[in-house]
């Protein structure tokens, strides 16, 4: 049985690790070559990377303003109890189903508490028309914990002008740029991890869900 549980828990620390990797090689790649509002197109007109930074949760929602340093300590303590979790679970011989569902969620976490604790003491301000540099002689673009969320995934599958658009289409689907867009939050592969284990934990694990 230990055995079992420490082969489960290698294999989970592996996902958060590539997880991790990713997200963070795209974030400090979008971070030192692009200015924010910088838009690059990957595959047609409907993957973009557009680069934007946020102080809230995930898909930029709930900027966090003032709430900031609360923000980022309730990351924190979330990262720590998931960890307590996958580890009971883990010695529990719990299905590795359940374990790859919560490291996806500790890895999506982790990847945004990196930017929130480091990015603001090790970068520059990121600016429309300068992009960010490591480690500047004035010191980051803010404290310890008040860094800001890398953003840069968008994908505009469907962008209607108010003019080309039906007539009977509510108004509040329409931006400030009076457009209609899906889908309009921009969003980093951290968050990718956070929904898509979300959503596999609710999909594919349900019944283990309605044990807790």
């Amino acid at each position: 049985m230990k055995n079992t549980a420490s082969r489960d828990l290698t294999r989970s620390f592996l996902i958060i690790f590539i997880v991790l990797l990713i997200d963070q090689v795209l974030k400090i790649w979008v971070k030192t070559n692009m200015t924010i509002g910088e838009e690059i197109p990957v595959i047609g007109h409907w993957f973009n990377l557009l680069f934007v930074e946020n102080n809230g949760m995930a898909f930029g929602w709930l900027d966090g303003g003032g709430m900031k340093l609360f923000l980022s300590l309730f990351r924190v303590v979330a990262v720590v109890a998931l960890f307590v979790v996958l580890f009971r679970l883990a010695r529990k011989n719990t299905k590795f189903g359940v374990l790859f569902g919560i490291s996806l969620i500790i890895a999506g976490a982790i990847g945004n508490i990196i930017d929130s604790v480091f990015y603001g003491v090790c970068f520059s301000e990121s600016t429309f028309s300068q992009v960010a540099t490591w480690f500047p002689d004035g010191g980051g673009y803010a404290g310890w914990l008040h860094g800001r969320v890398v953003d840069m995934l968008y994908f505009p599958l469907i962008d209607v002008a108010r003019a080309d658009a039906p007539s009977w289409l509510p108004n509040f689907f329409f931006g400030p740029d009076d457009h209609f867009i899906f889908f309009r939050p921009i969003f980093n592969f951290a968050d990718s991890a956070i929904t898509f284990g979300v959503f596999y934990m609710l999909i594919f694990q349900w019944k283990w869900l309605k044990t807790l």
